[in-house]
């Protein structure tokens, strides 16, 4: 039986690593990205009697192209494709880490929402609506703390439940303002025709308007040189690069 891939994605000093520690234990090997000089860890772990891949991609504040374990992150969970993104946030500073929560589900729907350091939340008097979150962000959301193993079962529960497809998310849909969703808009039939719906379209609608060039090279390599829109040109055709 195939394995369920976990890519395990977090902003830096979040606890990612710990938990994928925790998990993996001793069945884990590092190595570099393709290209790069990013270091990856790769382990198994069982849960329910079936074994699952874990990728701990580089901590990173964004998947944008801002650095060389930005692209690495972004490159894996568009073009692997886990079965699972698992989030990583600090309960005690949810408020930024959602963004990069938030960019995980403009690409993926099959998604988790893990809050590490619950219990350094509690300290401080912080308490979490974890059904709101879920709610909102329309994947489940589990708080953790994986130094003191509190609530990994749940939250293995929940991993299992998005690879298997037991639970289809919707997940939140971002608006942006008009001028935005005008230029995704006209994008998206040109995005959908050379990508097809292996991809997130949308999501490469909206790089493309940025101008991330970093991502166009890495369609372009996937697809074997097929010809991806040059943002430029875009421009030169009526839709407004965006910053």
């Amino acid at each position: 039986m195939t394995p369920y891939t976990v890519a395990f994605a977090g902003n830096p000093n979040t606890g990612k690593s710990t938990l994928f520690n925790l998990l993996t234990g001793m069945r884990q090997h590092t190595g570099n990205w393709a290209g790069k000089t990013v270091i990856t860890a790769e382990g198994e772990f069982t849960h329910n009697n079936r074994l699952y891949r874990a990728i701990d991609l580089p901590g990173t504040y964004s998947l944008y192209s801002n650095s060389a374990d930005e692209e690495a992150a972004r490159d894996y969970i568009i073009f692997e494709q886990p079965d699972v993104t698992l989030v990583v946030l600090d309960a005690t500073s949810l408020e930024r880490n959602l963004n990069l929560a938030l960019q995980v589900l403009e690409i993926t729907g099959r998604a988790v929402v893990c809050i590490n350091l619950i219990d350094e939340a509690h300290k401080l008097g912080i308490e979490i609506n974890l059904e709101a979150i879920s709610a909102r962000l329309g994947v489940p959301v589990v708080a953790i703390s994986a130094r003191n193993k509190i609530g990994i079962k749940a939250l293995l529960d929940q991993i299992e439940r998005v690879a298997s497809g037991t639970y289809t998310a919707e997940p939140l849909h971002i608006a942006y303002n008009e001028e935005i969703e005008r230029g995704i808009a006209q994008l998206l039939p040109m995005v959908e025709q050379t990508v097809g719906r292996s991809y997130p379209a949308r999501w490469i609608a909206l790089r493309l308007l940025d101008g991330d060039e970093s991502l166009m090279a890495s369609l372009q390599n996937r697809m074997n040189s097929q010809t991806i829109p040059d943002p430029k040109e875009l421009v030169r055709h009526g839709v407004t690069t965006c910053h």
